[in-house]
């Protein structure tokens, strides 16, 4: 348990992986902040991939590598001044006409769909791209396809303004130079100098709408790695908490210790609960969630905290839960969540929000009874996430999730969608392992044989398997659910 231990003493502001998209809006600041930006466009240029994109390097999410492929072309072209960088734009470009080549291969192959805010960015950029002369015109492709989306949602946002009230204002840089009346530009930043605790639209924000403006830079300034990489989002001092502790309570009969290191993080939680709209990721953001709000009520009631479950019960809709206003499209570990929540607030199997749930989690499944998530691009955090809080109210669906799971294990005892990973055999063992303790048969070499995998590949740097405008990795989650799989799965077989 000392990895445990180490881990609960090291939680708290959030601990990301840097992305090629932020890091190349801040790429972009040299009129502003000229050491920053060099320090972004030298991490840009360090981290193309060997076929020329960038993105994430361990897997092929398309949205993922054709964001963050144009994003980093348009900063280097911006700032480039050696030949260097022209050959790099030039072998993004090549990437960037293999990745999009056609509808069906490409794009829309990605079984989670877009990225947050794809439809609105992508769009920008690819005018600014055009306008730099980077790519041609795309007209009826499928990048330009999206331009006229873009069109149609711009239309109807006209005459309203976007505050750091609302979640569209995680996208701003959405608005372009063309839609920035779209913007309350006044009302736009968080406490923390932020919009919305993204570096890219902070970036954005510094650089078109208040140039310089101090508090933004400083925030940039803090959340900088070492290397000039920046992250997805920062901070997010709720999330990480929450789903470490989580995580580490479905290991049976926790000692004092890891309890006694549990409880200042579960105070911090504690006191930031709103009876009425739950939790956002982070203490320093406006709108709240549900996906937050539940996993976080969820995680109090187990370690024996008590909240109002009248917060999570607030974002219900007529056929599901939502996560934020106005989403597009509703998020199923957002309901499973929830499902968590209710089950540690008493409800039982027949009451109408429970029953509302597992229809919304029947109708949604794939053919192959997993789920897909769209926050995560593996549908082993989903269905395993489903197997874990729903094996009490609907066997059938969690035993049809269970044969998935035991179907889709590798020979060498490693699971994972696109290639085999840590964090999704942990996932798996989990969800297992909490199936075989409830008193249902799984056969504990299928186990034994994924916890040896596991714990030969237990440590980081972790596949970014997590979906915000580009792939990022929550390090010290993913650890903390590597680490409660090893520990659940050891104490199971």
């Amino acid at each position: 348990m000392e990895e445990i231990h180490e881990l609960l003493k090291r939680i708290g502001p959030g601990r990301m992986t840097s992305t090629a998209y932020d890091t190349a809006w801040v790429a972009r600041l040299n009129d502003v902040d000229l050491k920053l930006s060099n320090k972004a466009l030298e991490w840009i240029s360090v981290n193309q991939l060997p076929d020329g994109s960038w993105g994430t390097r361990d897997i092929l999410y398309y949205h993922d590598r054709v964001i963050c492929t144009l994003a980093a072309m348009i900063a280097l072209t911006h700032r480039g001044r050696r030949a260097h960088d022209k050959v790099q734009i030039e072998n993004g470009l090549y990437a960037l006409d293999r990745i999009t080549s056609g509808a069906t291969q490409g794009l829309a192959s990605d079984p989670n769909g877009s990225t947050i805010g794809f439809e609105m960015i992508m769009p920008t950029l690819v005018a600014e791209a055009e306008k730099l002369g980077i790519i041609k015109q795309q007209g009826d492709r499928i990048l330009g396809r999206l331009s006229k989306l873009r069109e149609l949602k711009m239309q109807k946002l006209a005459g309203r303004k976007i505050n750091n009230l609302f979640t569209p204002a995680f996208s701003s840089e959405m608005a372009g130079l063309d839609g920035q009346s779209i913007l309350d530009i006044d009302n736009l930043q968080e406490e923390n100098g932020s919009v919305a605790n993204s570096p890219s639209a902070t970036a954005y924000f510094a650089k078109y709408l208040k140039p310089g403006e101090l508090n933004a830079m400083a925030y940039l300034h803090k959340w900088m790695d070492p290397n000039g990489g920046m992250p997805n989002v920062a901070p997010f001092d709720v999330f990480e908490p929450a789903w470490t502790l989580w995580n580490l309570k479905l290991i049976p009969d926790l000692d004092a210790e890891t309890i006694r290191l549990c409880a200042p993080h579960l105070d911090i939680l504690q006191r930031q609960w709103d009876p009425n709209t739950g939790m956002a990721h982070t203490s320093k953001y406006a709108p709240r969630d549900g996906d937050d709000s539940a996993l976080t009520f969820e995680t109090l009631s187990l370690f024996g905290r008590t909240v109002d479950i009248q917060a999570v019960l607030g974002y219900e809709e007529e056929e599901y839960f939502r996560c934020f206003a106005l989403e597009a499209n509703p998020s199923i570990s957002t309901n499973i969540h929830v499902l968590g929540a209710l089950r540690e607030a008493g409800f039982e199997q027949n009451h109408p929000s429970v029953q509302k749930i597992l229809k919304f989690l029947r109708s949604t499944r794939k053919n192959t009874n997993a789920w897909f998530d769209k926050w995560h691009a593996s549908p082993y955090y989903a269905t395993s996430h489903t197997i874990i809080l729903g094996h009490g109210y609907d066997r059938e669906m969690c035993e049809n999730a269970v044969e998935w799971v035991i179907k889709t294990q590798n020979s060498d005892g490693s699971w994972g969608f696109y290639r085999p990973t840590a964090e999704e055999t942990a996932y798996a063992l989990q969800a297992l392992s909490i199936w075989k303790r409830a008193g249902h048969k799984v056969d504990d070499g299928v186990i034994e044989l994924g916890l040896n995998w596991l714990l030969e590949h237990s440590q980081p740097p972790f596949t970014p398997l997590w979906i915000g405008k580009a792939l990022y990795c929550p390090e010290l989650v993913v650890q903390a659910t590597i680490l409660s799989a090893i520990e659940l799965a050891r104490k199971t077989i």
